[in-house]
């Protein structure tokens, strides 16, 4: 209605004309100091095969130069960033101390081998991205996702506790690495509480269904914390079974667990993502997805293509996250058709089979009659999707949405393949890299599952069933004092 005004629940607009707060500079240099020495630390482990570490409190190894290298990097373009997003707020400093101490925090945390450091590294990490979320102190959304937050990273930090208080009472082990070594003896209920606390607080800290509730509350958090968020935090999910994967391994019947949770996250998180409005939480329930995805490939045995999955998937969503406000565009009706046509078919479908080919030859993953089998299949799967989502694209000329398909994502897949063949070098010290289980029928349940989410998603049975739309709406609702109901609470300075 026109003169209508909104109430401000916050307060005014940050002030950009504000000289530059001189805690941001020094931490933003700080951060890009930190990625160069990361850099620094890769290639010497790369070249020379350096390692480093204080006996039974830290170990550096190819897992840790790795992720210090992504999150630092993640790191400084989110400070960079932040330089513009958060000039003249009366937070900026404290906003910028969260993510540097973020960043030392998870820096820490991935070369942590005392299993007390692990478990107070991991509680800090999530009280400290709790934080981030509820940067504004005044905006009754953002503490109310903050609570929220809080509340589950603190349930992940207790199951963490307990896991690794049953792991150390089995095995007499007081490190990470110890634990690792003696998990061949591990056995019976013991074990079992162990390694379930483990992949439950992994569930959590990932946002796996039906945990990710706070990760859809979290839309208050300023936008590069939620690029952090999802490029950074919800991968502790994936690299605490890394760490541990000599326990979850232990058991097949227990893997096959896994990767029906995963299964269910990323097929669920998949079609959440069709019934949302606004750009951030479609990116939200796309990590959910892609959160289960990665746990799922540690399920199958594949903890390099877990790795490999979750540094990608962070450049993916960082990416997406800070260039959000340019998503948000006006799209012609009609640049779009369910109707592929034959020749359409035919590019998706050989376009889909050539790429799990590819992936095959390059990485020896589904050459074998085990696990590797699901992965190429989902690797499949996800090539056929995104191939249709080009071929669909009406608006393109046929000779573009026909023969730049294969020249497009052919050369992707081999990428993809080549930097998983990289990581799984570089990841070589590991005490367990990969373990791939005989296939069971639950894998092919598994496959089935998402065979048939592939054809409910491009077939749009989810607009068809008013029952399945309400029910995905109604999965998709954080809690509604989380919720942005007012222009005025959108004012987040």
């Amino acid at each position: 209605m026109a003169g209508r005004t909104s109430k401000p629940t916050v307060g005014a607009l940050p002030d950009a004309t504000a000289k530059t707060a001189i805690a941001s500079v020094v931490l933003t240099w700080l951060a890009w100091s930190l990625f160069a020495a990361s850099v620094a630390a890769l290639l010497g482990r790369i070249r020379f095969g350096l390692t480093w570490e204080i006996p039974g409190v830290v170990a550096v190894d190819g897992l840790t130069v790795l992720l210090w290298v992504v999150v630092t990097f993640f790191s400084g373009i989110v400070h960079s960033y932040s330089r513009r997003y958060m000039a003249g707020s009366a937070h900026e400093t404290s906003f910028f101390a969260a993510v540097f101490g973020f960043t030392v925090i998870v820096m820490a945390l991935v070369a942590a081998d005392h299993l007390a450091l692990f478990w107070v590294l991991w509680l800090a990490m999530g009280l400290v991205m709790a934080a981030l979320v509820g940067t504004v102190e005044d905006w009754t959304q953002a503490q109310a996702a903050a609570t929220v937050a809080r509340r589950y990273f603190l349930g992940s930090s207790a199951l963490l506790g307990i896991g690794l208080a049953t792991l150390w009472w089995a095995t007499g082990a007081e490190t990470v690495s110890g634990v690792a070594a003696a998990a061949e003896g591990l056995a019976g209920p013991v074990w079992l509480v162990g390694a379930g606390a483990l992949v439950l607080a992994a569930m959590i800290q990932s946002a796996l269904l039906p945990f990710h509730t706070w990760l859809l509350a979290s839309m208050t958090a300023p936008t590069p914390a939620s690029a952090l968020m999802h490029a950074g935090f919800v991968n502790a999910g994936g690299i605490l079974l890394t760490r541990f994967a000599p326990v979850v391994t232990v058991e097949p019947t227990f893997m096959l667990a896994i990767v029906v949770l995963g299964a269910v996250s990323a097929l669920g998180g998949k079609f959440l993502k069709t019934v949302q409005p606004d750009v951030k939480s479609r990116l939200a329930c796309s990590t959910v997805g892609q959160m289960g995805f990665m746990i799922m490939q540690a399920g199958l045995g594949f903890f390099g293509a877990a790795i490999t999955h979750l540094v990608l998937h962070g450049f993916y969503k960082a990416h997406h996250f800070l260039s959000a406000g340019a998503e948000v565009e006006q799209t012609a009706p009609g640049g779009e058709s369910r109707d592929l046509g034959v020749v359409g078919l035919g590019v998706t479908l050989l376009t889909g089979v050539a790429g799990g080919a590819v992936f095959a030859l390059l990485t020896g993953k589904g050459l074998h009659f085990d696990s590797g089998l699901v992965l190429a299949l989902i690797v499949v799967l996800t090539t056929l999707q995104a191939a249709r989502a080009v071929v669909v694209r009406t608006s393109l000329p046929a000779t573009v949405r026909y023969g730049a398909v294969p020249v497009v994502f052919l050369p992707a897949i081999t990428g993809y393949a080549l930097v998983y063949s990289a990581v799984s070098t570089l990841l070589g010290d590991l005490p367990v890299l990969a373990a791939p289980t005989e296939l069971t029928v639950v894998h092919g349940v598994v496959v089935a599952g998402f065979l048939l989410a592939y054809a409910g998603v491009e077939s749009g049975v989810y607009e068809r069933s008013q029952r399945l739309y309400v029910a995905l709406v109604n999965a998709s609702q954080p809690p509604t004092d989380t919720l942005l109901t007012d222009r005025g609470d959108y004012n987040e300075q």
